[in-house]
Protein backbone atom coordinates (compact mmCIF):
# COMPACT_ATOMS: atom_id res chain seq x y z
CA UNK A 1 0.00 0.00 0.00
CA UNK A 2 1.52 3.35 -0.82
CA UNK A 3 1.84 5.63 2.13
CA UNK A 4 -0.83 8.40 2.61
CA UNK A 5 1.66 10.90 3.52
CA UNK A 6 2.96 10.77 -0.21
CA UNK A 7 1.67 13.22 -2.35
CA UNK A 8 -0.55 11.44 -4.93
CA UNK A 9 -1.44 9.09 -2.52
CA UNK A 10 -5.14 7.69 -1.98
CA UNK A 11 -5.72 7.24 1.68
CA UNK A 12 -7.09 4.05 3.38
CA UNK A 13 -9.50 6.85 5.49
CA UNK A 14 -11.19 7.78 2.04
CA UNK A 15 -11.97 4.42 1.30
CA UNK A 16 -13.42 3.40 4.33
CA UNK A 17 -17.32 2.98 4.43
CA UNK A 18 -17.06 3.38 8.63
CA UNK A 19 -19.01 7.01 9.07
CA UNK A 20 -19.79 8.58 12.56
CA UNK A 21 -23.14 9.93 13.02
CA UNK A 22 -25.87 10.39 15.47
CA UNK A 23 -28.49 7.64 15.99
CA UNK A 24 -31.53 9.53 14.92
CA UNK A 25 -29.34 9.70 11.08
CA UNK A 26 -28.37 6.85 10.98
CA UNK A 27 -32.06 5.84 10.94
CA UNK A 28 -32.73 8.29 8.27
CA UNK A 29 -29.76 7.02 6.39
CA UNK A 30 -31.25 3.34 6.39
CA UNK A 31 -34.92 4.62 5.64
CA UNK A 32 -33.16 6.52 2.58
CA UNK A 33 -31.43 3.50 1.16
CA UNK A 34 -34.37 1.52 1.69
CA UNK A 35 -36.50 4.28 -0.29
CA UNK A 36 -33.70 4.17 -2.79
CA UNK A 37 -33.28 1.00 -3.41
CA UNK A 38 -37.31 -0.15 -3.75
CA UNK A 39 -40.15 2.30 -5.12
CA UNK A 40 -43.08 0.69 -2.94
CA UNK A 41 -40.74 1.88 0.34
CA UNK A 42 -43.06 5.11 1.63
CA UNK A 43 -43.15 6.95 4.94
CA UNK A 44 -46.31 7.93 6.71
CA UNK A 45 -46.67 9.37 9.91
CA UNK A 46 -47.58 13.20 12.21
CA UNK A 47 -45.52 15.78 10.55
CA UNK A 48 -42.95 13.57 9.53
CA UNK A 49 -42.45 15.79 6.03
CA UNK A 50 -41.91 19.07 6.07
CA UNK A 51 -40.37 19.37 9.97
CA UNK A 52 -39.12 16.12 9.49
CA UNK A 53 -40.78 14.68 12.50
CA UNK A 54 -40.83 15.20 15.76
CA UNK A 55 -36.93 13.99 16.67
CA UNK A 56 -36.14 15.44 12.99
CA UNK A 57 -35.57 11.32 12.59
CA UNK A 58 -37.14 12.09 8.72
CA UNK A 59 -35.32 14.73 8.18
CA UNK A 60 -35.06 15.96 4.09
CA UNK A 61 -36.42 12.78 3.10
CA UNK A 62 -39.85 14.42 1.76
CA UNK A 63 -37.71 17.01 0.12
CA UNK A 64 -35.56 14.03 -1.33
CA UNK A 65 -38.65 11.78 -2.49
CA UNK A 66 -41.69 13.67 -2.63
CA UNK A 67 -44.86 13.99 -1.26
CA UNK A 68 -45.99 11.21 -2.39
CA UNK A 69 -43.94 8.83 -0.40
CA UNK A 70 -43.38 10.97 2.19
CA UNK A 71 -47.03 11.57 4.03
CA UNK A 72 -48.16 13.58 6.66
CA UNK A 73 -50.87 12.17 7.93
CA UNK A 74 -54.27 13.39 10.35
CA UNK A 75 -53.56 12.85 13.65
CA UNK A 76 -55.25 9.67 13.55
CA UNK A 77 -52.50 6.66 14.66
CA UNK A 78 -55.85 4.18 14.01
CA UNK A 79 -56.39 5.69 10.73
CA UNK A 80 -51.97 5.46 9.91
CA UNK A 81 -51.67 2.13 10.78
CA UNK A 82 -54.88 1.14 9.01
CA UNK A 83 -54.21 2.87 5.90
CA UNK A 84 -50.95 1.31 5.78
CA UNK A 85 -52.26 -2.27 6.04
CA UNK A 86 -54.42 -1.47 2.78
CA UNK A 87 -51.29 -0.44 1.08
CA UNK A 88 -49.01 -3.76 2.11
CA UNK A 89 -52.16 -5.55 0.59
CA UNK A 90 -51.52 -3.35 -2.48
CA UNK A 91 -48.11 -4.59 -2.96
CA UNK A 92 -46.40 -1.15 -1.18
CA UNK A 93 -44.34 -1.65 2.40
CA UNK A 94 -45.52 1.46 3.80
CA UNK A 95 -43.13 2.75 7.56
CA UNK A 96 -45.34 4.17 9.73
CA UNK A 97 -43.96 6.54 12.28
CA UNK A 98 -45.62 6.64 15.96
CA UNK A 99 -45.00 10.38 17.19
CA UNK A 100 -44.37 8.98 20.82
CA UNK A 101 -44.79 5.65 22.63
CA UNK A 102 -48.40 6.70 24.50
CA UNK A 103 -49.54 7.64 21.37
CA UNK A 104 -49.58 4.30 19.92
CA UNK A 105 -52.86 2.59 21.71
CA UNK A 106 -55.29 4.48 19.14
CA UNK A 107 -54.18 2.21 16.90
CA UNK A 108 -53.48 -0.94 19.04
CA UNK A 109 -56.78 -2.34 17.58
CA UNK A 110 -55.26 -2.15 14.09
CA UNK A 111 -51.98 -3.72 15.09
CA UNK A 112 -53.29 -6.72 17.33
CA UNK A 113 -56.66 -6.98 15.46
CA UNK A 114 -56.05 -6.74 12.32
CA UNK A 115 -52.10 -6.04 11.08
CA UNK A 116 -50.73 -9.14 13.32
CA UNK A 117 -53.29 -11.71 12.48
CA UNK A 118 -54.10 -10.85 8.47
CA UNK A 119 -51.58 -13.23 6.59
CA UNK A 120 -52.42 -15.85 9.04
CA UNK A 121 -56.09 -15.26 8.25
CA UNK A 122 -56.09 -15.96 4.84
CA UNK A 123 -52.91 -18.59 5.22
CA UNK A 124 -50.22 -17.00 4.01
CA UNK A 125 -51.62 -15.39 0.47
CA UNK A 126 -50.86 -12.20 2.02
CA UNK A 127 -47.96 -10.64 3.58
CA UNK A 128 -47.89 -7.37 6.15
CA UNK A 129 -45.19 -5.57 4.70
CA UNK A 130 -45.51 -2.84 7.29
CA UNK A 131 -43.12 -1.49 9.74
CA UNK A 132 -44.62 0.45 12.56
CA UNK A 133 -41.51 3.07 14.41
CA UNK A 134 -42.33 3.87 17.84
CA UNK A 135 -39.85 6.10 20.23
CA UNK A 136 -40.34 4.24 23.39
CA UNK A 137 -38.52 4.92 26.61
CA UNK A 138 -37.57 7.77 29.23
CA UNK A 139 -34.60 9.60 30.02
CA UNK A 140 -35.88 12.83 28.59
CA UNK A 141 -37.93 14.66 31.18
CA UNK A 142 -41.22 14.79 29.52
CA UNK A 143 -44.49 14.70 30.08
CA UNK A 144 -47.24 11.26 30.77
CA UNK A 145 -47.53 9.27 27.42
CA UNK A 146 -44.18 10.49 26.13
CA UNK A 147 -41.55 8.34 28.18
CA UNK A 148 -43.46 4.64 28.45
CA UNK A 149 -42.24 1.66 26.98
CA UNK A 150 -44.64 -0.91 25.65
CA UNK A 151 -42.55 -3.30 24.18
CA UNK A 152 -44.78 -6.70 26.50
CA UNK A 153 -47.87 -5.97 24.64
CA UNK A 154 -46.77 -5.94 21.27
CA UNK A 155 -44.09 -9.09 21.91
CA UNK A 156 -46.91 -10.89 23.56
CA UNK A 157 -49.05 -10.57 19.94
CA UNK A 158 -48.42 -13.26 18.04
CA UNK A 159 -47.73 -12.19 14.22
CA UNK A 160 -45.84 -9.22 14.99
CA UNK A 161 -41.95 -9.14 14.75
CA UNK A 162 -40.49 -6.69 17.80
CA UNK A 163 -37.16 -5.34 17.72
CA UNK A 164 -35.07 -2.49 19.27
CA UNK A 165 -31.25 -1.39 18.63
CA UNK A 166 -29.26 0.48 20.60
CA UNK A 167 -26.52 1.48 18.28
CA UNK A 168 -26.41 3.67 15.51
CA UNK A 169 -25.16 1.01 13.42
CA UNK A 170 -27.51 -1.48 14.35
CA UNK A 171 -30.29 1.07 13.45
CA UNK A 172 -28.99 1.66 10.42
CA UNK A 173 -29.12 -1.68 9.29
CA UNK A 174 -32.22 -2.90 11.19
CA UNK A 175 -34.52 -0.40 9.87
CA UNK A 176 -33.19 -1.81 6.57
CA UNK A 177 -33.99 -5.60 7.17
CA UNK A 178 -37.71 -4.57 9.02
CA UNK A 179 -38.91 -2.79 6.03
CA UNK A 180 -37.76 -5.42 4.21
CA UNK A 181 -39.35 -8.00 6.24
CA UNK A 182 -43.11 -9.50 4.90
CA UNK A 183 -43.90 -9.69 8.13
CA UNK A 184 -44.97 -6.64 10.40
CA UNK A 185 -42.70 -5.62 12.53
CA UNK A 186 -42.72 -3.13 15.68
CA UNK A 187 -39.69 -1.17 15.34
CA UNK A 188 -38.94 0.28 18.85
CA UNK A 189 -36.63 3.12 19.15
CA UNK A 190 -34.93 4.44 22.31
CA UNK A 191 -35.31 7.92 22.02
CA UNK A 192 -32.92 8.59 24.66
CA UNK A 193 -30.57 7.24 22.63
CA UNK A 194 -31.43 10.03 19.41
CA UNK A 195 -28.57 11.94 19.97
CA UNK A 196 -25.60 9.15 20.77
CA UNK A 197 -23.03 9.25 18.23
CA UNK A 198 -21.52 6.17 17.07
CA UNK A 199 -19.50 4.09 13.95
CA UNK A 200 -21.57 3.27 11.36
CA UNK A 201 -20.17 0.86 8.48
CA UNK A 202 -22.55 1.17 5.67
CA UNK A 203 -21.02 -1.81 3.59
CA UNK A 204 -21.49 -4.82 5.78
CA UNK A 205 -24.01 -5.98 7.73
CA UNK A 206 -23.14 -6.90 11.31
CA UNK A 207 -25.77 -9.55 12.26
CA UNK A 208 -29.43 -10.40 11.13
CA UNK A 209 -32.60 -8.78 12.05
CA UNK A 210 -33.46 -11.32 15.07
CA UNK A 211 -29.82 -11.76 16.22
CA UNK A 212 -28.88 -10.65 20.06
CA UNK A 213 -24.87 -9.81 20.74
CA UNK A 214 -22.33 -10.05 23.29
CA UNK A 215 -21.13 -6.48 23.65
CA UNK A 216 -18.88 -7.34 26.24
CA UNK A 217 -17.12 -10.32 27.69
CA UNK A 218 -17.03 -10.63 31.62
CA UNK A 219 -16.58 -13.92 33.67
CA UNK A 220 -18.71 -13.53 36.85
CA UNK A 221 -22.38 -12.07 35.85
CA UNK A 222 -24.16 -11.70 32.52
CA UNK A 223 -26.54 -8.62 31.65
CA UNK A 224 -29.05 -8.78 29.54
CA UNK A 225 -30.98 -5.82 28.12
CA UNK A 226 -32.51 -3.89 25.28
CA UNK A 227 -32.61 -0.36 24.11
CA UNK A 228 -31.13 2.19 25.76
CA UNK A 229 -30.73 0.00 28.92
CA UNK A 230 -27.62 -1.77 26.78
CA UNK A 231 -25.48 1.72 27.40
CA UNK A 232 -26.78 1.82 31.24
CA UNK A 233 -25.64 -1.83 31.51
CA UNK A 234 -22.06 -0.89 29.91
CA UNK A 235 -21.76 1.73 31.88
CA UNK A 236 -22.84 -1.06 35.65
CA UNK A 237 -19.92 -3.36 33.99
CA UNK A 238 -17.76 -0.40 34.03
CA UNK A 239 -18.01 0.19 37.73
CA UNK A 240 -18.19 -3.03 38.21
CA UNK A 241 -15.11 -4.01 36.97
CA UNK A 242 -13.16 -0.72 38.97
CA UNK A 243 -14.53 -2.69 42.01
CA UNK A 244 -12.88 -6.23 40.47
CA UNK A 245 -16.33 -7.94 39.45
CA UNK A 246 -16.09 -8.84 35.68
CA UNK A 247 -19.69 -8.47 33.65
CA UNK A 248 -20.87 -9.65 30.31
CA UNK A 249 -23.21 -7.25 28.71
CA UNK A 250 -25.85 -9.14 26.00
CA UNK A 251 -27.79 -6.80 23.73
CA UNK A 252 -31.06 -8.37 22.88
CA UNK A 253 -31.80 -6.69 20.00
CA UNK A 254 -34.80 -8.48 19.23
CA UNK A 255 -37.76 -9.14 21.31
CA UNK A 256 -40.16 -11.60 19.25
CA UNK A 257 -38.49 -13.74 18.70
CA UNK A 258 -35.81 -13.97 21.37
CA UNK A 259 -32.27 -15.50 19.99
CA UNK A 260 -31.30 -17.30 23.30
CA UNK A 261 -28.03 -18.58 21.62
CA UNK A 262 -25.55 -15.94 23.12
CA UNK A 263 -27.65 -15.40 25.96
CA UNK A 264 -27.65 -19.18 27.34
CA UNK A 265 -24.26 -19.63 26.14
CA UNK A 266 -22.86 -16.59 28.39
CA UNK A 267 -24.66 -17.72 31.66
CA UNK A 268 -23.14 -21.53 31.16
CA UNK A 269 -20.13 -19.53 31.32
CA UNK A 270 -21.05 -16.89 34.22
CA UNK A 271 -23.40 -19.08 36.15
CA UNK A 272 -25.75 -15.44 36.77
CA UNK A 273 -27.86 -13.51 35.09
CA UNK A 274 -29.16 -9.94 35.64
CA UNK A 275 -32.04 -8.89 33.44
CA UNK A 276 -32.39 -4.91 33.09
CA UNK A 277 -35.44 -2.52 31.32
CA UNK A 278 -36.72 0.65 31.89
CA UNK A 279 -40.35 -1.06 31.65
CA UNK A 280 -42.51 -2.35 34.39
CA UNK A 281 -41.13 -5.45 35.82
CA UNK A 282 -44.84 -7.72 35.26
CA UNK A 283 -45.40 -9.26 32.65
CA UNK A 284 -42.95 -8.00 30.97
CA UNK A 285 -40.20 -8.98 28.26
CA UNK A 286 -37.25 -9.81 31.45
CA UNK A 287 -40.19 -11.71 32.64
CA UNK A 288 -40.13 -14.09 29.73
CA UNK A 289 -36.30 -14.42 29.50
CA UNK A 290 -35.40 -15.52 32.74
CA UNK A 291 -37.94 -17.63 32.87
CA UNK A 292 -36.73 -19.29 29.92
CA UNK A 293 -33.03 -18.80 31.17
CA UNK A 294 -34.26 -20.65 34.53
CA UNK A 295 -35.40 -23.48 32.71
CA UNK A 296 -32.56 -23.89 29.55
CA UNK A 297 -29.96 -23.24 31.75
CA UNK A 298 -30.87 -24.15 35.62
CA UNK A 299 -28.10 -26.61 35.96
CA UNK A 300 -25.64 -24.05 35.31
CA UNK A 301 -26.83 -21.08 37.86
CA UNK A 302 -25.11 -20.53 40.43
CA UNK A 303 -27.81 -17.85 41.81
CA UNK A 304 -31.01 -17.49 40.81
CA UNK A 305 -31.74 -14.83 37.80
CA UNK A 306 -32.87 -11.48 38.97
CA UNK A 307 -34.72 -8.73 37.28
CA UNK A 308 -34.18 -4.68 37.50
CA UNK A 309 -37.42 -2.72 36.10
CA UNK A 310 -39.34 0.38 36.41
CA UNK A 311 -41.94 0.20 39.16
CA UNK A 312 -45.38 -1.18 38.61
CA UNK A 313 -47.31 1.72 37.95
CA UNK A 314 -47.66 4.58 35.66
CA UNK A 315 -44.63 6.73 34.51
CA UNK A 316 -43.95 9.58 37.14
CA UNK A 317 -43.57 12.83 36.71
CA UNK A 318 -40.54 13.88 34.92
CA UNK A 319 -38.79 15.36 38.14
CA UNK A 320 -39.05 11.70 38.98
CA UNK A 321 -37.91 9.92 36.41
CA UNK A 322 -34.25 9.02 37.75
CA UNK A 323 -36.06 7.39 40.48
CA UNK A 324 -38.21 5.36 38.36
CA UNK A 325 -35.45 4.68 35.91
CA UNK A 326 -33.01 1.60 36.34
CA UNK A 327 -29.29 3.16 36.81
CA UNK A 328 -26.02 1.25 37.40
CA UNK A 329 -26.59 1.58 41.38
CA UNK A 330 -29.53 -0.35 40.90
CA UNK A 331 -27.79 -3.35 38.47
CA UNK A 332 -24.82 -3.21 40.89
CA UNK A 333 -26.96 -3.89 43.46
CA UNK A 334 -28.41 -7.23 42.02
CA UNK A 335 -24.90 -8.30 40.55
CA UNK A 336 -24.31 -8.02 44.90
CA UNK A 337 -27.50 -9.58 45.50
CA UNK A 338 -26.10 -12.76 43.10
CA UNK A 339 -22.79 -12.54 43.79
CA UNK A 340 -23.86 -13.24 47.02
CA UNK A 341 -25.53 -16.40 46.76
Amino acid sequence: MTDAATPGAVSERSETTIETMPFSRALNAGMRKAMQDSDRVLLMGEDIGKLGGVFRVTEGLQAEFGEQRVLDTPLAESGIVGTAIGLAMAGFRPVCEIQFDGFVFPAFDQITTQLAKITNRHEGAISMPVVIRIPYGGHIGAVEHHQESPEAYFAHTAGLRVVSPSTPNDGYWMIQDAIASNDPVIFLEPKAKYWMKGEVDTSARALPLHASRIVRRGTDVTLVGHGAMVQTLLQAAALAESEGTSCEVVDLRSLSPVDYGPILESVRRTGRMVYAQEAPGNVSVGSEVTATVMEQAFYALEAPVLRVSGFDVPFPPAKLEGVYLPDPDRILEAVDRALAY
